[in-house]
C-alpha cells in the first residue's frame, strides 16, 4: 500500500487539480476522496495500525491482570462471576489484531475494528453487571473511559469513530436501564451526560483528522513543487550546457567536464586524446551563401562528427563559432589519428556546398590533434594547447587534412 507514496503528483494532473481544489477550501471542508484518499490511507495506516495493535495489546493484558488481582483481593464468588464475561477480551483483540497485521479491504477492517470494540465494551459491560453492587456502575463508567481512550487515539474514518461511540452509549443506556441501583430516569440523565463528552471527544478526534488530511495535502503539493523546480532548474541547466544551434555540448559543459575527468577518471590519465575541428573558409561560406546555411553546415557538421565518436565514452562539444573539441579518452596516437580521419573524410563525402573556398567546391575540415600518454601528465588546458597548435599547422599547410601533434616537427621540416 505504501507503494502509492512513491508515485509523484506531477505525474498525474488530475490528482494535483483534487490536491489544490482541497486545500482552496476551508479547513473543515476538507473531504478526501478517490486518488487523494487512498494516497492518505497508504499514508497513515502503518501508523494508524500499530496504535490500534498496542492499544488492543493492552487492554487484554490489563484485562488478564485485573481478573487475576480480583481473585486475590475479592471474595472467591464475585471474583469467579467475572471470569467468563473477562474472558471475552483476549480472543476479541487477537483477532483484531490479526487482521490489522497487514493492509486489507478497508471494509473488513472497519468490520474487525468495530466488532471488537463492540464485543470489549461489551465484555467490560458483563463483568459489573455479574459482579452487581457497586461494581455494576463502575464498570460502564470503565466502559466509557475505554471508549473514549480509542476514540481519541484511532485515526480512523468519522463513521467508524461514530459508530464505536454509538455502541459505547447505547450499551451504557441499556444497562444502566436495568440497573436495580437507580431510577430509569437517573440512567437516561446519565447517559445524556456521558454522551455530550463523547461526542466532544468524537469532534475533537475530527478535526486531529482534518488536521492530518490537510498536512498530508501540504506535502502532496509541496513534492509537486519541488518536482517541478527541479525539472525547471534541469531546464535550465541543459540549456546553460548546450549549444542552442547544433543541440551538442558548449564549451562551458566541456570545461567542466574536462575538469571533472581529470580529478576522477583515471582512463584520462592514462591515455586521452583531443581534437581541434574546425571548418575551412566558413566565413567565406557565410559571405556567399548567406548565415542561414551557415548554420545548416554547422548542424550538419556537429552531427558528423557525434556518428564518427564512441556515444558511450568520447565527448564532442562546439567550442567556438565553427571549432569543435572532441575528447577521446582512453586511445593511442594511431587510434586518435584514425577517428579524426574517419571524420575528416565523413565531412568531405558530405559534400556541404562552399563555393568560396580555396580548398573544395565542398565544406572540409582541419583537424589538430594531441594526445597524452601513460608516462606523461598533461592538463587538459595543456592538452588542448597542443591540439590547437597542431590545428593552426593543418591549416597552415593547406587545410582539409589530420595533424597529429608529435608528428608536427617533421611537417614543418618538409614544408
Amino acid at each position: 500500500m505504501t507503494d502509492l507514496m512513491h508515485l509523484d503528483v506531477q505525474d498525474d494532473p488530475g490528482l494535483a487539480a483534487e490536491v489544490d481544489r482541497l486545500l482552496a477550501h476551508r479547513t473543515r471542508d476538507i473531504r478526501l476522496k478517490g486518488e487523494v484518499k487512498r494516497r492518505f490511507r497508504a499514508r497513515v495506516w502503518s501508523q494508524t495500525a500499530k496504535i490500534i495493535r498496542a492499544w488492543m495489546i493492552w487492554v487484554a493484558v490489563l484485562d488478564i491482570l485485573t481478573l487475576a488481582l480480583n481473585m486475590l483481593v475479592l471474595p472467591t464468588a464475585i471474583a469467579r462471576s467475572m471470569l467468563l464475561p473477562g474472558a471475552i477480551i483476549p480472543p476479541a483483540v487477537i483477532a483484531v489484531v490479526l487482521v490489522w497485521r497487514k493492509p486489507s479491504p478497508s471494509w473488513l477492517e472497519g468490520a474487525s475494528l468495530i466488532t471488537g470494540m463492540f464485543l470489549i465494551l461489551l465484555s467490560i459491560a458483563l463483568v459489573g453487571v455479574a459482579a452487581g453492587g457497586e461494581f455494576y456502575e463502575r464498570q460502564l463508567n470503565v466502559m466509557l473511559f475505554v471508549a473514549i481512550t480509542a476514540i481519541i487515539i484511532f485515526g480512523i474514518p468519522l463513521v467508524w469513530t461514530v459508530t464505536i461511540a454509538a455502541l459505547a452509549l447505547g450499551l451504557y443506556l441499556v444497562f444502566q436501564v436495568q440497573n436495580p441501583a437507580i431510577e430509569h430516569g437517573s440512567a437516561i440523565d446519565g447517559t445524556l451526560f456521558f454522551a455530550s463528552g463523547i461526542f466532544a471527544t468524537v469532534a475533537a478526534r475530527r478535526i486531529m483528522t482534518i488536521l492530518a488530511q490537510k498536512t498530508f495535502l501540504f506535502e502532496l503539493r509541496d513534492r509537486r513543487r519541488v518536482a517541478e523546480l527541479a525539472r525547471a532548474n534541469d531546464r535550465l541547466e541543459l540549456l546553460a550546457n548546450t549549444d542552442p544551434l547544433t543541440g551538442i555540448a558548449n564549451r562551458r559543459w566541456m570545461t567542466e567536464t574536462l575538469d571533472h575527468l581529470w580529478g576522477t577518471d583515471k582512463r584520462c590519465l592514462n591515455g586521452a586524446a583531443m581534437l581541434m575541428c574546425d571548418i575551412d573558409h566558413f566565413k567565406k561560406l557565410n559571405d556567399q551563401l548567406g548565415h542561414a546555411e551557415g548554420d545548416r553546415c554547422l548542424v550538419e557538421v556537429a552531427n558528423i562528427i557525434q556518428e564518427n565518436v564512441r556515444r558511450d565514452r568520447d565527448h564532442v562539444a562546439r567550442y567556438g563559432g565553427e571549432e569543435f573539441l572532441v575528447l577521446l579518452p582512453g586511445v593511442t596516437d594511431e587510434e586518435a589519428v584514425s577517428v579524426a580521419e574517419r571524420i575528416r573524410k565523413s565531412v568531405e563525402a558530405a559534400a556541404l556546398p562552399n563555393p568560396g573556398s580555396r580548398v573544395s567546391r565542398s565544406v572540409t575540415l582541419s583537424i589538430g590533434v594531441a594526445v597524452q600518454t601513460a608516462d606523461e601528465a598533461s592538463s587538459p588546458e595543456q592538452l588542448q594547447g597542443q591540439a590547437d597548435a597542431a590545428l593552426y599547422l593543418a591549416k597552415q599547410t593547406g587545410r582539409n587534412r589530420v595533424l597529429l601533434h608529435g608528428a608536427m616537427d617533421q611537417v614543418s621540416r618538409s614544408s
